[in-house]
């Protein structure tokens, strides 16, 4: 499990020219039975958002499952929520 994700990642997407204002998280946590959940919450920045969980029966389909919804979101413009 050297791949293993070390915490939640928090992407933002913000484009005051098209009044958008949205952020995306992805968490992985194990289940009581081995397996793992991708944990998803996105919606606009200042609000609760929706949330998604998603169990696979390894955590590293989980970590596989997590970094290609990542990538996903990272070609569609979002960035760390650090960044600029």
């Amino acid at each position: 499990m050297e791949n293993e994700k070390k915490g939640p990642v928090h992407l933002r997407r913000i484009d005051p020219s098209q009044n958008m204002r949205r952020f995306y998280m992805l968490a992985i946590q194990p289940t009581l039975f081995g397996g793992a959940t991708v944990i998803r919450n996105w919606g606009r920045i200042g609000t609760n958002g929706q949330s998604m969980m998603e169990t696979f029966d390894s955590s590293e389909d989980a970590v596989t499952a997590s970094k290609r919804l990542e990538r996903s979101k990272r070609r569609r413009g979002y960035r760390d929520r650090g960044a600029a």
